[in-house]
Order: C-alpha cells, then sequence, then structure tokens
C-alpha cells in the first residue's frame, strides 16, 4: 500500500471487522507473508530502520519479506548507520530458518508491463548489485511484490537471474489492478517462450475484498480467506501484506490473536521449500490479457510520463549500442559510469508511484516532477554517449543503424552552415547518387543504405540534385488533398477535419482500408466533452490542408482546424518505400475541459465506489480507424511477448470488471478471412479502443477524476505521435515488430570529417526474427542480447564483425549456460543461437576485436 492510502484509512483500525478466534479453533495451520514495501523515493522515514530492529527482537516468530528501493539503503547507511549494522546482522542467515528475505530488488518498483523488457532486466540487474553492496549474503529466491507489478515475460527473466519461485498475488494494493484469480496453492506460471517458475497465484477462491476497490480477501488471514481456500483443497492457505514502510504495527497480524489461527508467520522461501506442497502439475499459460490492471490512462500528466519514459527507454539502448561500435571500431573506452547514471534515472522514471499517483509529493517536487528530471538527465547522458564517436565535418555524412538488421530507409541531415540543400548531392562508396529531397534551408532527405548494427559513408558534393520520381502530392478541385508513393495513394478530406477518406494499398493489389458505410470517419478525433453538449469531433468542421514536404523521398499533409474553439495541427507523412504512415497531433487548449465519463466529474467520489470515471475509454477522446475487415482480431505487445486477445470489447467500467487494454508499443487489428490487418503504433504506453460496431481507436485524451477523487486536468497542449501499417499476413508474417523496431530506432545521419570508407556492421540478424536488445562492453568481451521476436525454435546464424577467443550462452546473473560453436573468418565472425520465439538469450564473446 501507500501512503497516500493512509489518508483514508489508518491501518491500525482495518482489524476492527475481524473475528478473533482463539488459537485452535481450526486444526489446520495457514501461513502469512509479512514485511515491507517502500523506500527513500516513495515513504521511509528517517529512524525506521531501528523501528523495524526492534520489533524483530521484540517478535521472535516474525518474519519479514523485503521490497524495498535499494537506494534506500545508501540514505539509511549516512541516517542510521547503527541501526543498518544490527540490520545487516539479522540479514545474514539466508537459510530456510532466516527471518528475512529480499523479494523485489526491483531498482526503480516499476510495474514491469508498461516498460521495455530491456528496462525490466535492467532494474533486476541494478538492483541485486545495489542490494548486494548492502547485504553481500543476500539470495533471491522469490519474487513477490505489493504492488501489481508482474507481466506475463518474468518467468523466463526469474529463472536467469536465479529465482526459484514467485507469487502473483498483491492483496493489499490493489488500486492500480491484480492478477486474474487463478488455480490452487502452486501453479507452473508458464511464460510465452516456455519458461515456468513455481508459484502461488491469486487463488481461484481468493476473491475481491467486499467494500474495498484496493484489496483481495488474502490481505489478512481471515477465517473465511483461509476456509475457502481449505475447501478448494489448498492443504496450506498463505495470505499476505507487506505494509508501507512508514507504518508502526510490527506484526501485521499480531501473535495469535488476529484472524484465523493458528497461523505462521513465514519468508517466502521457507514458505515455498519447506510448508507448500513443493510442486504441482497444474500448469498456467499466464497471458497479458491476465494482468487485469488500469490506471489513469489518457490524463495528460501521464501521458507525458509515459512518453518520457519511452524516448529515454530507446534512446539509452541507441546510446549502449553506439558505445559498443565505437569501442570496436574507433578505441573510444567504454563510458561505464555514465551509462549506469542514465540507467538509474531511467529506472526511477519507471517506478509505479510515477505512474499512479504523479500529483503526489510537494509542489515542484511530485512524482511527475521527478519524472522530467530523471528522464532529462538520461536523455542528455545518452545523446552525449551517441555523439562521443563522431568528429564533425562539411564533407561527408555518416548514417548508423543500432539495430540488428540491414536498412533502406529516408534518412535526414542537417547540413553545416552556409550550406544550401538545393544544391548538395550525396554520393556512396561506388559514387553513385542517392535519391534526395530538399526539405528548406539547411535540412536534406536521402535515401541510405545502412548495414546491420553498424554505420556506413557518405559524401556531400556542391551540385544540384537530380530529379527523381516518388512520392508526390496533389490538390483536388474539392479541395482534398492526395498523397501517393510507391505503397499507398491516401485522401485527406478537407470538408471532415482532414480524416482519411481514402487509404488505398498499392502493393495489396489496391486494397481499399477504409470502411466508407462507418458512421466514423478514418483518423478522426472524437470524444465526449461531458461539461460542453456530449460528443464533439475534429471531423465536424472544414480544415486548411498544406503540404510541408512534397516528394520526392517524403511528402507530409498539414491539417488546421479547431476542436470546440481549440486549434489543432495534425500532420500525416508517407515516405517513399516504408510501410509506416506517420501521424502526429497537437492540440492546443484554450482551457481546461473535460473528456471523458460524465459519472460524478463534479461530486466527491468515494474510494470505495466500484464505478470509476476513468475507467471508460469510450467516452474520451480517441483516434479512430475504422476498416473494411469482416472477421477482426486483436493482437497486442508487451515486454517480450505479443498476444492474442480473447476479450469480446475492451470496455469497462468497474473496479472488479477490469479488462486488460493497454498496448505497449502497438496493436495490431487482423481480419483472418482476408489475411490483411492493420497495426497501430504509439509513441507511449497507453490503451486501445475496439468492440463489436466500435472501431479500433487510440486514446487520445482524458480529463477528469482518477484515483482518489484527484482531477486529472489538462494544464498545455497534448502532442503525441501514432503509426499505422496496412499489412498482408498475421503480424508476425507482416514484420510488425521489426517496424515497431525501427519507429523506436530510426537510422540516423550526421555530419562527419571522416574520409569516405567502407561502413562496418557489428551485430547482423537479418532475416532470422531475431531483435538485438542490448549491446555491451565487460572488459575485453562484448556481449549482446537477443529477443526471438517473431521467429521459429530453430538455429540461427549470428553474424558478427569481429572475433573472438570463445562465444558462450550466459544466464542475466552472469553465470554460464552453454558453449557455443565459434567460427572466425577473414571478414566476421558467425555463431549459431537456437531459443523458442519470445525468448531470449545473451552471449560473451570473450576477447573480442574488430576485424
Amino acid at each position: 500500500m501507500k501512503n497516500y492510502f493512509l489518508t483514508f484509512l489508518n491501518p491500525f483500525k482495518l482489524f476492527v471487522p475481524m473475528v478473533l478466534l482463539s488459537i485452535g479453533t481450526f486444526a489446520q495451520k495457514a501461513y502469512f507473508i509479512d514485511g515491507y514495501h517502500g523506500g527513500v523515493y516513495g515513504h521511509y522515514p528517517v529512524g525506521y530502520t531501528q523501528f523495524v530492529v526492534d520489533e524483530l527482537k521484540r517478535n521472535p516468530f516474525w518474519k519479514i519479506n523485503l521490497e524495498i528501493e535499494p537506494e534506500t539503503w545508501d540514505s539509511v547507511k549516512v541516517r542510521e548507520p547503527e541501526a543498518l549494522a544490527e540490520f545487516q546482522k539479522l540479514f545474514e542467515d539466508q537459510s530456510l530458518t532466516g527471518r528475512m528475505e529480499y523479494v523485489s530488488p526491483a531498482y526503480g518498483q516499476s510495474y514491469l508491463y508498461n516498460i521495455s523488457g530491456e528496462s525490466i532486466i535492467r532494474h533486476f540487474d541494478y538492483g541485486i548489485k545495489k542490494v548486494k553492496s548492502h547485504f553481500p549474503s543476500a539470495v533471491f529466491t522469490t519474487y513477490s511484490s505489493e504492488e501489481p507489478c508482474f507481466t506475463s515475460a518474468l518467468p523466463q527473466i526469474l529463472n536467469s537471474f536465479g529465482y526459484k519461485y514467485a507469487s502473483l498475488k498483491n492483496p493489499n494494493t490493489c488500486w492500480g489492478g491484480y492478477t486474474r484469480a487463478f488455480g490452487g496453492e502452486l501453479v507452473n506460471w508458464i511464460g510465452p517462450d516456455g519458461s515456468r517458475i513455481t508459484t502461488v497465484p491469486r487463488y481461484g477462491s481468493e476473491g475481491l475484498e467486499p467494500n474495498s476497490t484496493w484489496q483481495t480477501e488474502a490481505w489478512t488471514n481471515s477465517p473465511k480467506y483461509i476456509r475457502d481456500a481449505l475447501k478448494s483443497g489448498i492443504e496450506n492457505p498463505v495470505a499476505m501484506t507487506l505494509q508501507d514502510a512508514g507504518w508502526r504495527n510490527g506484526p501485521w497480524i499480531g501473535n495469535g490473536e488476529k484472524g484465523y489461527q493458528p497461523t505462521e508467520y513465514k519468508t517466502w522461501r521457507s514458505y515455498f521449500a519447506s510448508t507448500s506442497i513443493g510442486k504441482t502439475s497444474q500448469d498456467w499459460h499466464f497471458s497479458q490479457e491476465d494482468m487485469q490492471v488500469s490506471l489513469v490512462w489518457g490524463s495528460q500528466i501521464l501521458q507525458k510520463i509515459a512518453q518520457q519514459v519511452r524516448v529515454s527507454e530507446n534512446r539509452i539502448v541507441r546510446a549502449e549500442k553506439m558505445a559498443a561500435l565505437n569501442k570496436i571500431y574507433s578505441n573510444i573506452p567504454w563510458p561505464q559510469a555514465a551509462i549506469d547514471e542514465a540507467w538509474r534515472g531511467l529506472m526511477l522514471a519507471q517506478h509505479h508511484d510515477c505512474w499512479i499517483v504523479p500529483y503526489h509529493g510537494k509542489r515542484g517536487d511530485t512524482w511527475a516532477d521527478k519524472v522530467v528530471v530523471w528522464t532529462d538527465t538520461a536523455n542528455q547522458i545518452s545523446d552525449r554517449i551517441i555523439g562521443a564517436g563522431n568528429v564533425a565535418g562539411n564533407a561527408y555524412a555518416r548514417v548508423y543503424n543500432t539495430t540488428g538488421n540491414v536498412r533502406t530507409e529516408n534518412v535526414a541531415l542537417q547540413l553545416p552552415e552556409g550550406a544550401n540543400a538545393n544544391a548538395v548531392s550525396v554520393l556512396d562508396l561506388k559514387n553513385n547518387e542517392m535519391p534526395v529531397q530538399p526539405a528548406g534551408g539547411r535540412m536534406l532527405y536521402f535515401k541510405a543504405e545502412v548495414p546491420a548494427m553498424g554505420f556506413s559513408q557518405y559524401s556531400l558534393v556542391r551540385k544540384k540534385p537530380q530529379k527523381t520520381a516518388g512520392a508526390k502530392a496533389a490538390v483536388m478541385a474539392s479541395g482534398d488533398v492526395v498523397l501517393e508513393t510507391d505503397h499507398y495513394k491516401l485522401v485527406l478530406n478537407k470538408s471532415k477535419g482532414g480524416s482519411i477518406k481514402s487509404l488505398v494499398v498499392k502493393t495489396l493489389g489496391n486494397k481499399e482500408f477504409v470502411d466508407p458505410e462507418s458512421e466514423r470517419s478514418f483518423n478522426e478525433l472524437r470524444g465526449n466533452f461531458y461539461d460542453h453538449g456530449g460528443y464533439h469531433s475534429t471531423a465536424e468542421v472544414p480544415v486548411t490542408i498544406r503540404m510541408i514536404e512534397n516528394g520526392p523521398l517524403v511528402v507530409t499533409a498539414q491539417i488546421e482546424g479547431e476542436l470546440l474553439s481549440s486549434p489543432f495541427i495534425q500532420t500525416i507523412t508517407l515516405r517513399q518505400g516504408e510501410r509506416k504512415i506517420e501521424c502526429g497531433i497537437v492540440i492546443d487548449w484554450k482551457s481546461n475541459i473535460g473528456i471523458g465519463s460524465n459519472y460524478k466529474q463534479h461530486e466527491k467520489i468515494d474510494p470505495k465506489d466500484y464505478h470509476k470515471p476513468f475507467y471508460d475509454d469510450s467516452q474520451k477522446l480517441l483516434a479512430l480507424f475504422p476498416v473494411n475487415f469482416v472477421s477482426e482480431k486483436i493482437y497486442k505487445d508487451a515486454p517480450f511477448d505479443v498476444t492474442e486477445s480473447k476479450l469480446e470489447n475492451t470496455f469497462f467500467s468497474r473496479w472488479d470488471s477490469i479488462k486488460h487494454n493497454l498496448m505497449v508499443s502497438w496493436v495490431d487489428l487482423y481480419d483472418a478471412k482476408k489475411n490483411m490487418g492493420l497495426a497501430l503504433l504509439s509513441d507511449h504506453t497507453t490503451t486501445y479502443t475496439h468492440g463489436e460496431n466500435f472501431p479500433l481507436g487510440l486514446n487520445v485524451q482524458y480529463s477528469g477524476a482518477g484515483l482518489w477523487g484527484r482531477n486529472h486536468t489538462i494544464t498545455g497542449p497534448t502532442k503525441m505521435r501514432y503509426a499505422l501499417v496496412p499489412h498482408a499476413g498475421k503480424w508476425d508474417k507482416a514484420g510488425i515488430s521489426g517496424e515497431v523496431l525501427t519507429w523506436n530506432e530510426p537510422a540516423f545521419a550526421m555530419l562527419s570529417s571522416t574520409a569516405k570508407k567502407a561502413g562496418k556492421s557489428l551485430v547482423d540478424v537479418t532475416g532470422t526474427g531475431y531483435q538485438v536488445t542490448a549491446t555491451l562492453v565487460d572488459g575485453n568481451d562484448l556481449l549482446i542480447r537477443l529477443f526471438n521476436a517473431d521467429g521459429d525454435a530453430r538455429a540461427r546464424k549470428v553474424v558478427l564483425g569481429g572475433k573472438a577467443g570463445s562465444a558462450n550462452l550466459i544466464e542475466l546473473n552472469g553465470s554460464e549456460k552453454e558453449g557455443l560453436v565459434l567460427r572466425n573468418e577473414s571478414e566476421k565472425s558467425v555463431v549459431s543461437v537456437a531459443m523458442p520465439r519470445f525468448g531470449i538469450r545473451t552471449i560473451r564473446l570473450k576477447n573480442f576485436t574488430a576485424h
């Protein structure tokens, strides 16, 4: 639970309604997981370590499980050195009879389901190292969290860090949601790659607590909860509460005087290994839709946090890859301290409190304010690393690609002072002239071919570029605008807000994607303005459309209109040779305006009220995409996973009926009969909409009551980016994960003084279905992390632009898993790696050097 929860209930009063029973009333023993959650950023008062030490000494029967922000101990070491020393002494015993277990070392206590898979790995990696710096004897056996900090891909990540067990309970803090009730005493939690870990689930018998929107029945060892578990066949029922650090209760259920008895305190480690049934044949193929979670999605404050985090996530991994290129090919020292500090800022910005209580804190120092500082720091460090290996000049351009796939892409280049883009040509190594598009002033687009995870070199010459055919735009007599590339012919409707009247995909046999019979317009913005007459849409009024880029490589239309007297600008960009239709929106709100469900928007909402207005996405401001499909199915991404949705629709309005309607990066609408799909990409984690007679939609804006009645207001312009990818085949055959990767890590060009020379490729996984999620340098070794995004389980070749003494697969905790056959050739080296779809593998290349 959070300290914000205390504004409603005093924890000491929470036991008033519990039935007090004497020891021995029931013969079967029950068990209880107690402990603490929080930390220096959330809640960890000065002097609290001594309080916990004293309670442990006073209550020798008590055992605790810790989910404390790892950086907390840095502060405790300064503020309470004597208490920390006592605490460390008590912590040393990590056996089954020990009294303390560290159940979540995650550096920033992230929800995990809302961030990138690589970020999840770093939370555990950095967190474990920080915890062990204060508690060298720490053993990480069980993962557990007070909040719904889970995601479907956790089994393989936990296994690789050496974990044996997990818990999917979060009984006392369900404000942000809970996992689906399933199973008995233990289940085998199976991840999307087939990995499994022994887990205590939220029991199938574990209901939601009546008259609460933040608890399940397992938050105490109440007689009803235990009896229901026993009746369902659970031999060793366990209840759980991780108290907020700052609560001064000591043992949460006392010493035999509260609730069901007999009950024994346990560490999770001890419960699994010495008390539970130990193993089970019950498998749970845990889907991301078993995460029944919801935040105030669409609110401007959360939208900005999600965007800031996404920018930093993308920038840091690019910076690491650039640092590896610089180390291998230019012998620039590996910037480990800078990388560590960048990740620290990002991981703290991913803290669950940033997302659920962004307004909490002092004025100017709220969680949202902290996110700005933390992500700005991460971005500044990343930018310095990215530019470290480049020597600026005016005669050459170097184009970088940080993905593991060969790419041909249109890139933008800012020319040097005094240059005129209309008088510059770009030549490749063979002096072939590349297609070029002047973009005004010193900005130039050119078509670049870039090797996998590497760079290519181009020369700039003072010469008027050749005219080439390609992307183009035209204005029709009606004022509608036609954008055309080799992939698309797209028509913008001037009279209906610049919505897309027609989207013909040339590469799919001139297939029309827009549904002409839909009541809604394609790419219109529509929502319920509950204080301003109900639903309004950008399609209600005509707009002005002008071309700001007009081929041959890039065409961009700018749409200017008004939504309830607030000006908006939309941009639609098509690129020759590329599938993504890139869209941008800026709404310059003139005042705070209510958008969404009108439920009790102007009343005080009881926190126990199951009905919450921010749950109902159907009434939020949505970008809508009605397509002429006949058999619709949804696929959506998650960290190291893609889920086929089983939902009939995405809509709910009550806490006890939450549906998983999240998209981390993308969602794909697929027509099985036509074997075609439309992928929707977003620049931040948010929600999507879909249902019978309701088109695919993207959450653009909510304004109104959130958790605890806090009004989530509009404080400035709404700005966001999204993209559309029409395609043939299912998402995997269509390469949607690859499109998202290039969306997150676009190729980029920098001016260079380096003489023209052949490019370099460090890691090439083109055609394998693999993605390179991280490239790291450790001393003389190169570490490469791969994710099988849409490939099969067959062994695939990974081509390396260097040579190594040996190659080994390693676990995330650094231990060696197995050796790989490495073939060092004259210009490259090759290793073969096999893993199931959605699997991750880390390769250590010993003593790696460039060829």
